[in-house]
């Protein structure tokens, strides 16, 4: 028990981390929460700072999501992975570092699909990329992908283990942080993608 709290504390603090704070307050000197959507996150970095900084930002996400799930894999196997899984998502929601000022936990659930299974990761990739194509907003790619997570994880997984119940706690918590855009999408005011072009 004492591993797996240790875990979860670990996986936290890592989910707090919020890379686009770092980067947008000591490298581009603008803190981008004060901007856009004002979210602490990839795609609002992307609009207002430019794709290559928004991918940057998504990368640092996935890499301490990945670092929270290897720690626990490394203390308690496979469970321990989840359990750090489940840490780095309420951080990277409500970090502590950040007034719990924190992300829609997009970049961190895709990072958790690579570490569950590779096929469940390139599903929800050409899902995303087929819904940015038919509407071009980010918000309907993300709650369309977190809709069936669960679904296409327990395709390849069948039954109810650990595993089922972060993919539908990613389901809930993704859809719920994303509750202001939806209800933008369904009156139309949702505005496209379109990030800020450098130079």
């Amino acid at each position: 028990m004492i591993r797996y709290i240790l875990i979860a504390v670990v996986g936290y603090l890592l989910g707090s981390v919020s890379i686009s704070v770092l980067l947008s307050a000591s490298v581009w000197h603008n803190d981008v929460r004060n901007h856009g959507s004002g979210n602490a996150g990839a795609t609002n970095v992307a609009r207002v700072f430019g794709l290559p900084q928004g991918l940057l930002t998504l990368a640092g996400d996935m890499l301490k999501t990945a670092l929270a799930g290897l720690f626990g894999l490394l203390l308690a196997g496979r469970t321990g992975m989840v359990v750090g899984c489940f840490g780095a998502l309420i951080g990277h929601s409500w970090p502590v570092f950040f007034r719990f000022r924190g992300g829609k936990c997009v970049s961190v659930a895709a990072c958790i699909a690579l570490l569950l299974d590779w096929r469940l990761f390139l599903i929800l990739f050409a899902v995303f990329m087929l819904m940015f194509l038919l509407t071009r907003r980010i918000s309907a790619c993300s709650v369309t992908c977190a809709a069936v997570y669960p679904v296409v994880y327990w395709i390849f997984h069948p039954g109810f283990h650990l595993e089922h119940v972060l993919c539908l706690f990613i389901c809930v918590l993704v859809i719920y942080l994303h509750r202001s855009n939806i209800q933008r999408l369904i009156r139309g005011e949702e505005a496209e993608f379109k990030p800020k072009k450098n130079g």
